[in-house]
């Protein structure tokens, strides 16, 4: 089996040089995007360099209940970029996507290692830290996207929405019309995605996996595994947030509450 290619320093550098093509594009369209790009270029840079550090010392240690207090850490500031991205009230959604986000980035994870890939020892860091944040990743970017337009959908028709409860209709019901809605925006781009993969683009972990000096064969499976727990955990989060939410949310009469924040 090869071995990696270590990147050096210069290596690194000249691949960043390759930042200078979209940040001349910025800038000539005057896009006010230039100094929040290399903002963005040099936290990455910071985080990811001390979180590298980090992990050497994690995986070392390796004791379960450290590595559990790690994901449970992430779980925190991921649950806090999504409620900064969606704008809403913290107060209302931020209990229910930290719980929802949790309880699907664990059960999905000791899934994953206990049972696909048959690890005695589910709280292994080498396994549990990587699963567990890809997971919060892809979470993450779902969950802002559906609930952001679920309800901008029940504020922008709350015609529709009220007719729906005076008619009868229980709170699952008449909101299932904007949670249907928020859930095929959320989910066509990952779909879309798993039906192209391998034949237009090559995934991620796939090629990390081959560059690595994994055979082809195992990064394939490994890839197929990941996009379904991806995709999984995905769907359980963001159900289990709005089952939360819609508790926290509404009130006796089924009216929304004040739920963006200005």
């Amino acid at each position: 089996m090869n071995t990696v290619t270590e990147i050096n320093l210069l290596g690194l550098g000249l691949g960043l040089l390759l930042l200078l093509i979209p940040l001349f594009v910025l800038y000539k369209c005057r896009t006010g995007l230039v100094h929040s790009t290399l903002s963005a270029t040099a936290r990455m840079i910071v985080q990811l360099w001390l979180i590298g550090l980090y992990l050497q010392y994690l995986f070392a240690y390796d004791v379960w209940w450290v590595n559990l207090i790690w994901g449970i850490i992430m779980t925190f500031v991921a649950t806090g970029t999504a409620i900064q991205r969606t704008r809403l009230n913290p107060k209302m959604l931020g209990f229910p996507m930290f719980v929802a986000f949790l309880i699907s980035a664990i059960l999905i994870t000791l899934y994953f290692i206990g049972l696909v890939q048959m690890e005695q020892s589910v709280f292994t860091a080498r396994y549990f830290i990587p699963i567990f944040g890809l997971l919060l990743g892809n979470m993450l970017g779902v969950n802002v996207l559906a609930l952001s337009t679920y309800f901008e959908g029940i504020r922008r028709e709350q015609q529709m929405y009220r007719y729906l409860l005076g008619n009868g209709a229980t709170l699952w019901e008449a909101t299932l019309p904007f949670l249907r809605q928020a859930i095929v925006k959320a989910f066509n781009p990952c779909i879309a995605n798993m039906a192209v993969m391998g034949l237009v683009a090559m995934p991620g972990t796939m090629i990390g996996q081959i560059l690595g000096g994994s055979d082809p064969s195992t990064a394939i499976k490994y890839q197929i595994i990941i996009v379904v727990i991806t995709f999984v955990a995905s769907m359980i989060s963001l159900m289990v947030t709005i089952v939360i939410a819609q508790h926290r949310c509404f009130d006796a009469m089924g009216r929304l509450k004040q739920i963006a924040v200005n």
